[in-house]
C-alpha cells in the first residue's frame, strides 16, 4: 500500500495527494503532526533527513519532494500525465521548476505570512506574485492547460498554490485565463481541493 505523509494545509503536500486521487491509485494518507515537530522526529528523518513533508512510500521505496512524487507516480501509473517526447517532457519539467521557485516564492511565500505568521515583506511578495500572475494569465489566453494541449503534472504542480493565492493576500479577479484554468483542473475527475485554512486562528 502507497503512504503518502502529509499535513492538510500544506501545498506541496497537496500536490501528490491531487494526483494519486485524479489517478485513482489506492493509498493511505498519515497526517503529520508539525506542531507537535513529528517531522524532525527520529523516525520521520529517516523518511526525510530535510524533516519535510511530502514524504511517499511505495514498498521499500522513499520519494521525498512533491514534484519528485508526481514523476514517480506518473511514469509508474499513468505515463500520460508526464510525457516522454523530449519537447513535451522539457516543456513539463519547466513548469514543475516554476511551481517550485516562482511560484513558491510568490504565491506560496505570501501564504506563508498569513496562515503560519512566517517573517516575510508581504507586500513585497504580493507584489512578486502579481507580476508572476500577469505572465501566467497571458501563456493561458489560448490554451487550456498550461505545458500541452492535454493536462499533466505541470497543472497539478502549480495549481495548489495559485488556487490558495487569496488565502496569502493574493486575489486572482484579475486574471480570467488563471481562474479559467483553475476551474478545469477542478473539473477533472476526482478532484480533491485543500481544506481552507482558517486564518483567524492561523499559528
Amino acid at each position: 500500500m502507497i503512504k503518502l505523509y502529509v499535513f492538510p494545509l500544506s501545498g506541496h503536500a497537496h500536490r501528490p495527494r491531487l494526483l494519486l486521487s485524479l489517478l485513482k491509485i489506492p493509498h493511505q494518507n498519515i497526517v503529520v503532526n508539525l506542531a507537535a515537530g513529528e517531522h524532525k522526529s527520529a523516525d520521520f528523518l529517516l523518511l526525510n533527513f530535510l524533516g519535510q513533508v511530502p514524504v511517499l512510500t511505495d514498498g521499500v521505496i522513499v520519494i521525498r519532494d512533491s514534484n519528485a512524487i508526481l514523476v514517480y507516480l506518473a511514469n509508474k501509473f499513468a505515463p500520460e500525465w508526464n510525457p516522454s517526447d523530449p519537447a513535451e517532457a522539457a516543456e513539463v519539467q519547466a513548469w514543475l521548476t516554476t511551481a517550485s521557485k516562482e511560484v513558491a516564492e510568490g504565491p506560496a511565500r505570501a501564504r506563508l505570512v498569513t496562515v503560519f505568521k512566517a517573517n516575510y515583506d508581504h507586500g513585497q511578495l504580493i507584489d512578486q506574485s502579481h507580476a508572476l500572475l500577469r505572465l501566467i494569465d497571458r501563456h493561458l489566453e489560448n490554451r487550456e492547460w498550461l505545458a500541452i494541449d492535454r493536462p499533466t503534472i505541470a497543472d497539478v504542480s502549480a495549481y495548489s498554490y495559485i488556487a490558495t493565492a487569496p488565502e496569502g493576500g493574493v486575489e486572482l479577479g484579475a486574471y480570467p485565463s488563471v481562474r479559467a484554468w483553475l476551474q478545469r483542473v477542478e473539473a477533472l475527475p476526482g478532484f480533491v481541493g485543500m481544506p481552507p485554512a482558517n486564518l483567524s486562528k492561523a499559528a
